[in-house]
């Protein structure tokens, strides 16, 4: 099997995760890493042993296989076209792109380019728990599905450990862009095309900062109704919850992977016994060298980012 290279573009917090994932891999190398912070891509670069390139035109111009675009969502769709027009697969973080029209642009350029491939970051997908969920749904363990329900309550944001000049802010930030997209992506995989019927978007007075709440209902392409409830500034604890109604049970999965059961009458049981899975850049060495991977794809990106706009709107 070919050993698969990555550039790492954007060296947050998340891109980090993603650099120590590549690291740990042996069929993969990370071959630069580039941030217009030149203070983080340093720190990073000693701190990994990695080399520091000094603009992306040199990233691209060392033909890595995959372009790993970490930056905020307004600078996706730039980067992206970039890297395709030289040929090299995209793994993007989500969300896709500053907004659908931006993610067009991202979505046709890599449709007109059949020999690269696109990749999203969407990490629940690679997680066992998570996995194990959507098993038990696919086998109708918990019966037909009555309902889908999110439920994301912070207490701050942005949160204590997110702090960065974009995160706040109304034109890039704010839990619909940074949080939703994992959970509709998760529930597009399990249930299919969705579709928002009605929101209220509550905004901050400040007109620079990001929302405040968001209620919405929608329904799957199968007609299973949908809630989502988001809501920050309250007093309680960060707490996630992605939760499926079956007639026979309900399957909870609470901050991101904790996943745990329920039948008629009886109490909520975690479940801990789960498969291993393949990591985001296990996918991507498979894919590169022609093996079956499991990848989320701009196109899919793009049904997501339709979600996030409408609630934006």
């Amino acid at each position: 099997m070919k050993k698969v290279t990555f550039a790492i573009v954007g060296t947050g917090l998340v891109g980090e995760r993603i650099i120590k994932q590549v690291i740990q891999n042996t069929e993969a190398t990370i071959v630069a890493l580039f941030d217009e912070n030149g203070k983080r891509l340093q720190e990073m670069a000693d701190t990994y042993g990695l080399y520091a390139a000094s603009s992306y035109e040199e990233v691209l111009a060392l033909q890595p296989d995959w372009v790993y675009v970490g930056t905020p969502p307004v600078s996706h769709a730039m980067l992206s076209e970039k890297a395709i027009a030289q040929g090299l697969n995209i793994l993007c973080e989500k969300p896709l792109a500053h907004d659908v029209a931006d993610g067009l642009v991202m979505s046709t350029a890599a449709a007109n380019n059949s020999n690269i491939q696109t990749a999203m970051h969407f990490p629940l997908l690679y997680n066992p728990a998570v996995r194990h969920m959507m098993q038990l749904v696919d086998e109708g363990t918990i019966g037909e599905i009555l309902r889908v329900e999110l439920q994301a309550y912070f207490p701050h944001w942005p949160r204590a450990w997110q702090q960065n000049p974009w995160i706040a802010s109304r034109e890039q930030g704010g839990f619909t862009r940074e949080i939703f997209p994992h959970y509709f992506q998760l529930m597009y995989r399990m249930f299919g095309q969705l579709s928002i019927t009605s929101h209220e978007t509550v905004y901050p007075e400040d007109e620079t900062l990001a929302e405040m709440g968001v209620l919405a209902i929608g329904k799957t392409k199968s007609d299973i109704p949908f809630l989502v409830n988001g809501i920050t500034g309250i007093g309680q604890q960060e707490e996630l919850s992605y939760t499926v109604y079956g007639v026979e049970g309900v399957l909870k999965l609470r901050n991101w992977s904790e996943l745990s059961s329920a039948q008629k009458d009886s109490p909520f049981e975690i479940l801990t016994s789960f498969d291993t899975v393949n990591s985001l850049t296990e996918e991507c060495v498979l894919a590169v060298n022609g093996e079956k991977a499991l990848l989320v794809s701009f196109d899919e990106g793009l049904e997501v980012q339709r979600l996030i706009d409408q609630l934006l709107d």
